[in-house]
């Protein structure tokens, strides 16, 4: 029940459609119930032979005609509303579902298959706009047809109402006894689907590694063996709700035997008119048909409760990183960034970073240089409050990040990934991502300084041109440059660089070089180094060493400090396999 209240309230808000299609759903039932009537009392009087009032009888069947006309255009009108009303819960549900995960620390994604995240919204948001139609067409219908015809029927005889009033609490009372069984048969299929769905979707992301590798029979292993347990899984839950469902129809069956029996047996004994008859089997029939719908009803509940668990345990996650209730904007006037005694770890268990201590002047350049996995990024991502420290404080000209808000923290950022992360869309979009009030003056002067300009020109539709998923079209010098146009137009005073220069071919080195020479002017740049070439020209150089910070210096001097710079340049002078692997292990290419 406290499921179905959390779904309830998802569409509190379009109060009015439903309350709408309410008034409707009455209009409909009475219309329905009033249909027997009619024709029981035409029935009685057709009875009387010649001395009928034929004038009477049209007048029954005209009214059956009117009705079914009302029936034809309120049935529509209020099919309309709940189209209105289901297209406008899926776009409220889905923007509420996007916005908290886009809310969510960068750790939740870290464990999550985006496939799975998309899965489970498009799943929930079915269910429950599928539920929310369900209450508003079937559910209302159902009480009001069913409250209205026990009512008339208990004016026929009481006794009739009594028995089929009985048979809703047996009915539901067996329906839910198997509703808990039912749902954990659900929750395993739709963890095997979610994770099936995960694969597909970073299959296709990466289908030229799929295809490189010719691996296309193990993906469809990998979702067939998946799909297979759904089905495996379905089979004994199609099994145990129908052979509920036989249990719950028989006694249905067995009641309405006994209501039969009881109507013919007064029509027999003229306890009942043959009009009163036909009413109520009419009415008995009607009732019938709501019954069989508690099924329906209930499953399509029981369906609505599995699949949006999922939605609201999302929709619960608290983020871990929050602006304080009296964060300020940062104010970033030179640029100096200071680590103080930092502290950090993914799980609580392993720690990555251990007692960082840094100092990092306005307007130079830092690189940072270690193993892989020491924590050189996760440097970075604290410093963009994409995860938060465990231990210490960071501070940008003073100011402690932990005080300001997010959103200013980061605008005063800019970021060169090591891969150029674009989306689907033009080359201007891609461009201006950054900054959304950029004019295409602006975008042009970004992609000249980015040196991008020319290559841009020389497609066909120049600016406006589709790059495809990820850029799917473009060089990787290409869309490093986009990348570096992107990171210009922000115009941040402090960078973020992840070099990326060590796959591209030696022209495309060169430009993307140069355009990170003009990106870097005049900010404060923090450098994760591929190249030594790139470390040599810094003013400084933190290497990490067991999440700590093992040496900071100038290039000049660590190069005579024997630590894993010093190391770094002699490995470099050896070009052999091991030399080779020894730089690989520091992201260094040789």
């Amino acid at each position: 029940m406290k499921q179905i209240i959390k779904i309830l309230s998802t569409a509190k808000h379009l109060w009015r459609y439903y309350l709408a299609i309410g008034v409707f759903t009455v209009f409909l039932s009475i219309l329905t119930l009033s249909q027997p009537m009619f024709s029981g009392w035409a029935i009685d009087e057709m009875r009387k032979g010649t001395s009928a009032r034929v004038d009477y009888v049209v007048m029954l069947a005209i009214a059956i005609f009117v009705i079914d006309l009302m029936h034809n255009l309120f049935s529509n009108i209020s099919g309309y509303l709940g189209d209105q009303m289901a297209v406008k819960l899926n776009r409220s549900l889905s923007l509420s579902y996007y916005k908290h995960i886009l809310s969510l620390p960068q750790g939740y994604f870290d464990t999550e298959l985006s496939g799975k995240i998309i899965n489970r919204l498009n799943r929930s948001i079915l269910q429950i706009t599928n539920f929310m139609q369900m209450m508003s067409n079937n559910f209302l219908q159902f009480i009001f047809s069913t409250i209205f015809s026990l009512a008339i029927v208990a004016i026929y005889s009481w006794q009739v109402a009594l028995m089929l009033f009985a048979l809703y609490p047996i009915y539901i009372w067996m329906t839910f006894r198997s509703s808990g069984t039912w749902q954990a048969y659900q929750a395993k299929k739709n963890h095997f689907t979610d994770v099936a769905s995960g694969r597909f979707a970073e299959a296709i992301s990466q289908v030229r590694v799929v295809k490189s590798f010719i691996q296309e029979a193990r993906e469809l292993t990998f979702f067939d063996h998946l799909q297979k347990k759904v089905v495996k899984t379905n089979a004994p839950q199609s099994k145990f709700w129908h052979v509920r469902d036989v249990q719950r129809r028989l006694v249905l069956n067995v009641i309405f035997l006994a209501v039969y029996i009881y109507i013919f047996k007064g029509g027999a004994t003229g306890q009942f008119t043959p009009g009163q008859v036909v009413a109520l089997i009419l009415y008995a029939s009607q009732i019938r048909i709501p019954i069989f719908t508690i099924s329906f009803l209930v499953e399509n509940t029981q369906k609505a409760v599995a699949d949006s668990k999922d939605y609201f345990e999302i929709l619960e996650l608290k983020p871990e990183i929050k602006d304080t209730p009296n964060a300020k904007n940062i104010n970033v006037i030179a640029g100096s960034i200071e680590f103080k005694n930092v502290g950090f770890s993914y799980d609580n268990k392993q720690t990555v970073l251990r007692d960082i201590s840094l100092k990092i002047k306005p307007d130079s350049k830092v690189a940072l240089v270690g193993e892989s996995g020491e924590g050189k990024t996760t440097l970075t991502n604290l410093l963009m409050r994409l995860y938060e420290p465990r231990l210490g404080s960071i501070s940008i000209d003073g100011q402690d990040i932990s005080q300001v808000t997010q959103n200013s923290l980061r605008s005063q950022i800019g970021v060169v990934f090591q891969d150029p992360a674009l989306f689907s869309g033009t080359i201007f979009e891609n461009i201006a991502y950054s900054n959304s009030n950029a004019t295409k003056y602006d975008v042009i002067k970004a992609a000249k300084a980015a040196n991008a300009d020319d290559f841009i020109e020389q497609f066909e539709n120049g600016y406006d041109t589709e790059i495809g998923e990820r850029g799917l079209k473009l060089s990787g010098g290409q869309k490093q440059r986009i990348a570096i146009a992107r990171a210009l137009l922000k115009d941040a005073p402090i960078l973020v660089l992840d070099e990326a220069t060590s796959s591209l071919d030696s022209k495309s080195e060169a430009m993307v070089q140069e355009a990170l020479k003009r990106l870097m002017k005049g900010r404060t740049t923090i450098i994760i180094a591929h190249r030594l070439s790139t470390i040599q020209h810094v003013d400084q150089i933190v290497t990490i060493k067991n999440g700590k910070i093992d040496e900071v210096g100038s290039p000049s001097k660590l190069s005579k400090s024997d630590g894993i710079y010093a190391q770094l340049l002699e490995l470099q002078q050896t070009k052999n396999e091991t030399t080779k692997k020894k730089l690989r292990a520091y992201d260094i290419a040789s």
